[in-house]
């Protein structure tokens, strides 16, 4: 299985911090900002489940830009075979 060892930034570990603390964030931004915080010593890689969200908030107008950030930071954090081989 390929391996992608990038790590949520400090800015966006902040972003995710604060969406989680925050009881007005969706539920949505909530998991990817879980998701985010748990691959920040670059040891764990998103699931398909959270690639298909990611993918979805991404391209969806209704998100917030911070929500956004969050789904790019988690996407970038895929499994580089599902992926397309790490390109």
């Amino acid at each position: 299985m390929g391996t992608n060892s990038k790590k949520t930034s400090s800015k966006v570990a902040t972003l995710a911090s604060e969406t989680l603390r925050n009881p007005r964030s969706s539920a949505i931004a909530k998991r990817l900002a879980a998701s985010a915080m748990s691959q920040s010593d670059g040891a764990k890689q998103t699931g398909a489940d959270m690639e298909a969200i990611a993918s979805h908030v991404l391209n969806s107008d209704k998100y917030s830009e911070q929500t956004k950030t969050l789904a790019a930071t988690v996407l970038s954090q895929s499994n580089t075979e599902r992926k397309g081989g790490g390109r």
